[in-house]
């Protein structure tokens, strides 16, 4: 007997098939780069065809979300994140989004005093230091960006108490009722250093994108200035346009 009740009315089976499979991928239970059940196995599962079977999986497959490999089955492929241009969301928050597990690896935080142009965006007073945080982040283990981070000191001061390997900024400020009101973002390519590509776990030379952020709260002050270099095979920005 299947274990997944269809409805008679929700379309052809085939799709309703293919939702139940991306919602496997989507909520981890199964995990990139490993084997789905192989065909019989879904058979029984479902109690479909093998016909309706196929059809899901090509689907997916055409969509990107599965690969054949000759010899050993079909695998989960690792999925690119995605931003959304029109959403003020963190790093972390589109981790979660896509089904995955952030995580951070803190390389340094310290208070410095001669970021001038970092000042200057931020718009401290004279002589005022910012707080610098960088981080590798991940999802699912893969180092996926590099984040360099600067903070007036009133919310350095804060930021600083924390965990920053954990910290989900955001988050954090929210607690001490600071709200993101906006920000502008500017996008550009860029190629890997040789130390860029070693944290990233890349080759050097390989494409990065660049994403500069100033993030304004609700009295439009700035209070992050953050720069984040992409893995561009990991990672991409999708922009919803009306007319």
């Amino acid at each position: 007997m299947s274990t997944n009740k269809f409805n008679p009315n929700g379309g052809a089976l085939y799709l309703q098939v293919k939702d139940v499979l991306i919602k496997r991928i989507q909520n981890g239970a199964w995990k990139p780069n490993t084997l789905i059940p192989t065909e019989q196995e879904l058979i029984k599962e479902f109690d479909v065809s093998r016909t309706t079977i196929r059809q899901a999986i090509s689907i997916l497959v055409q969509n990107g979300l599965l690969e054949k490999k000759q010899g050993r089955g079909t695998i989960v492929k690792s999925q690119r994140l995605v931003g959304n241009l029109g959403r003020l969301r963190g790093f972390a928050e589109e981790v979660v989004e896509r089904g995955q597990i952030p995580h951070s690896k803190l390389l340094r935080a310290e208070f410095k005093e001669d970021l001038y142009h970092e000042m200057d965006m931020l718009k401290v007073k004279e002589g005022e230091p910012v707080l610098l945080v960088e981080r590798i982040r991940f999802a699912d283990e893969i180092p996926i960006a590099l984040e360099r981070t600067c903070w007036p000191k009133e919310i350095g001061d804060i930021l600083i108490k924390c965990d920053l390997n954990q910290a989900r900024y955001y988050e954090v400020l929210e607690q001490y009722n600071y709200y993101l009101k906006s920000a502008n973002e500017k996008i550009t390519a860029i190629n890997a250093t040789i130390n860029e590509a070693d944290s990233l776990g890349i080759r050097p030379g390989e494409a990065l994108l660049e994403m500069t952020r100033l993030s304004l709260g609700v009295n439009d002050h700035p209070i992050e200035y953050t720069k984040t270099k992409y893995r561009s095979d990991k990672y991409h920005y999708n922009i919803e346009l009306d007319r």
